[in-house]
Formats: structure tokens, sequence, C-alpha cells
């Protein structure tokens, strides 16, 4: 009797350990980390090969799309983006009888989306070769591990032909911007005198909104010259400002700058500094929510995806009104009618004021991020510390995004209106995004 219950017991431990490998790969590769740094790559890659704020939300939104679209079924109550983007038709299935790893097919949809999208591809293949290496590494069978990589690309390679018909690249090859001599319209500022980034966005496929021109702003205000009118007074709110900003504004204004590509001179050396840009600097702050709710893989690529979206057909929105009002910056106004001496604290982007991108972008992500985590989910905010500024803390995304808004005030890049505004559009396309984006068959975010 005793030597049969050796052998059960024997049995039982050798089918214990057996089936152990398995379960433990499933669990440990079921861990959002692998997504949250596959996209932190892609953003180091952005910020290496200088994309353009506009152009680097297009590369978020197609890989975050690829990512989710890949992960969905780790979890049956997310459901699928195709029908509600525009032209996003249903993205491949994997074979019933293909058991994949769908966290592994997730982060290698992500990187080969992203690698085709930006100069720098070779700095993605090796971190790409290393994560897969690390998925490899679980224990997972060899059939599991094929399966998994075979419906990455499947879905990479639909994501992928899906963004060829958004007419990027044929804004490729439309005309450059020509400035004119006209008082009122934007013209190239210093120190670099930059040719204006991304004239044409607004022809490219938004994602979810109707159009371009959906949450068209107020009008700007009329530009004048006179020293009694509207645009005067703006304008030299702007001046004022900058000549005793406090050190708290000061800090504000450096810690939102996020400007890709800063050029900086030095008596006769010339060189750039490149940072984050603004929609990367929310990325980032999803990944910084998704590790303090403790969300899982599926839970944090639906939060990548519905962000993303956001900041692509934000920034659609407000370069479409850009180039429609054509504003002239602060600092070219103010140094030719107010004060020739003055200088902004920031440098001025290279494209037309109104609105405030920040405004627009920053408001709409935090009405999203807000609906997935909660209206007074408090944060650390460390995405710039590579850059040394340090940690600042917010009791709320809407509370960031407002200081966002300001932060280009006290940059010396925009007049209040431009904010004010563009706070409004952004805050009527976050509440259009969140009633119309469902990546939830069920509440329960």
């Amino acid at each position: 009797m005793k030597s049969v219950s050796v052998f059960f017991l024997t049995f039982f431990i050798i089918i214990s350990i057996s089936a152990a490998p398995v379960k433990d790969w499933k669990t440990r590769s079921d861990n959002a980390e692998f997504l949250h740094r596959s996209i932190k790559q892609v953003t180091d890659v952005i910020i290496h090969d200088i994309y353009s704020p506009p152009v680097a939300s297009r590369i978020y939104a197609y890989i975050t799309i690829a990512g989710y679209e890949a992960s969905l079924r780790l979890d049956p109550a997310y459901q699928t983006l195709a029908g509600q983007l525009h032209d996003l038709q249903a993205v491949p299935v994997p074979l019933k009888k293909n058991e994949c790893c769908y966290s592994l097919a997730a982060v290698h949809a992500v990187l080969l989306v992203g690698k085709s999208m930006v100069i720098s591809e070779q700095k993605v293949e090796d971190f790409h070769k290393k994560i897969l290496q690390e998925f490899k590494l679980l224990g997972m069978p060899q059939s599991v591990y094929n399966n998994s990589l075979v419906y990455g690309k499947q879905v990479a390679d639909h994501i992928l032909a899906w963004s060829a018909k958004d007419n990027y690249a044929q804004t490729r090859s439309y005309p450059k911007y020509q400035v004119t001599d006209d008082d009122d319209t934007w013209k190239p500022t210093p120190p670099a005198y930059i040719k204006a980034v991304e004239p044409h966005w607004n022809k490219i496929r938004p994602f979810l909104i109707d159009s371009a021109q959906q949450f068209k702003p107020l009008p700007a205000t009329k530009f004048s010259a006179d020293k009694k009118s509207l645009f005067y007074k703006e304008a030299q709110e702007v001046q004022q400002a900058g000549v005793k900003l406090t050190a708290e504004q000061v800090t504000t204004a450096n810690f939102w700058d996020c400007n890709p590509f800063k050029m900086n001179i030095k008596g006769h050396v010339m060189f750039a500094t490149k940072k984050i840009s603004p929609g990367g600097h929310w990325i980032n702050i999803t990944r910084l929510a998704c590790n303090k709710a403790h969300a899982g893989f599926t839970r944090s690529a639906a939060a990548y995806a519905s962000v993303s979206v956001t900041l692509a057909d934000a920034f659609i929105s407000c370069w479409d009104e850009k180039y429609r009002s054509n504003v002239i910056r602060p600092e070219t106004y103010i140094n030719q009618y107010i004060d020739q001496s003055w200088t902004p604290l920031l440098q001025t982007p290279p494209f037309p004021e109104y609105t405030s991108g920040h405004s627009v972008i920053s408001t709409a992500s935090a009405i999203v991020l807000s609906h997935f985590f909660g209206e007074n989910f408090s944060f650390e905010d460390s995405s710039e510390l590579e850059f040394g500024l340090p940690v600042r803390h917010f009791t709320s995304f809407n509370q960031a995004a407002a200081e966002a808004a300001m932060s280009r005030f006290f940059g010396g890049i925009h007049y209040l209106p431009s904010i004010k505004n563009g706070v409004e559009e952004g805050t009527n396309i976050g509440n259009f995004i969140c009633s119309k984006l469902f990546v939830q068959s069920e509440n329960r975010n």
C-alpha cells in the first residue's frame, strides 16, 4: 500500500513539474513592461531622428494600434478598433489551432510597424532582436513562439497597408510654405529661421474625427499694429509677462518645452539639442499611469492606442487652424512693434501661432486618460528626468494639461487666446474621442 502511495505521489510531482513551465511562460509573458519598453524604444528613435510633433503623433498612432489589435485575445473584454477608425478593415485573426503568445505578437507588431516608419531602422531592429530573445527564454514551446511571430507580422502588415493610404506619402511632395511680406502672417523666427513644419498636415486622413475642420476653433484675434488694438494688448501681455517671470513659471515653461529640435548658438558654434515631443511626453505619462494602476498588457495597450489616436487627431485639427489663420508669433510682432530687444524664454517653434498645440493635445489627452484612470488620478511625472529636468507632481491629468497649456504663455510663444481657445478645441476633441472610441465591450476601466 505504501509503495502505491509513493507511486502516485511521484506521479503527481512529475506531472506538476512538467506542467509548471507551461504555466510559467504564460504568466511571465503577460507583462505590460514588454510593451512599455518597446514603445519607449520607438520614442528614443523618434527623438534621435528628430521627427516633428505631428509626424511623431502619426508614428505613435500606428504602432500602438498594431500592438493593441495583436493583444486583444489576452482579454475578451476588449474589442477591435476595426470599423471604428476610418478605413480600418477587419484585422487578421489567428487560426484556432495555432496557440499564440499574444503579448509577444503585440510587441512584434509594434516594432515591425515602428521600424518601417523611422530612419534609424537598425536601432529598432537591435532592440527587436533583444526583446524577442527575452520572450524565447521564457520557455514557451517553439511552435507557440513561431505562431506568435507569424500573427504579429500579419497584424503589422495589415496596419502598414492601412497607413499607406492616409495621404502622408502624397504630402511629402506638396508645395512648400511660401513666406509672404504681409505684416500679419507667420514668419520664420530666430535663431535658425527653420522653414514651416507640415503646412499640409490637414490633408492627413483623421483616425476618428470626421475631418480636420470638425472642431474648428473661434477665429483668432484680428491683427493690428495699432497700440489701442486688442491684438497689440495681447502681444503686450506676452512681453510684460516675459520680463517678470517667477522662478516657478520658468520651471513650468522649461518642463513642458518638449522641443524636438532646439538650436543653440554660442559664439560661432551652432548645435542642436534633441528632446521628447509634446505627444511623446503624453505617451510617457500614459506609461506612468499604467504602471501606477498596475494595468495589465491589454489594458495598457488600449490606453496607448486611445491616447495616440487622440494625439494624432488633435494635431490634424490644430495644424488645420494654424495654417488657415497663419497668425504671427509673439516674438516677431513684439520685436517689430513693441520691443526690438525682447526675446522669449523658450525658442519659438517653426509654425504659425494659433491655436496652441500644447493646449489642444494636452487637454484632449488628459480627458482620455481621465476616462481610463479617473478624474483625480495623481502621478509623479518623471518624463523629463532624462533631459535634466526634475519630477513634477500632479493631482490629475487635467491639472497637468492646464499647466502644459499655460507654460506656452510663460515661454513667450503664445498669446492667451491661443491657449484659451486651444483648450476648448482640445476639450471638444477629447470628449468626442471618449464618446466614439470603444475599446471595451463592458465598462470596467
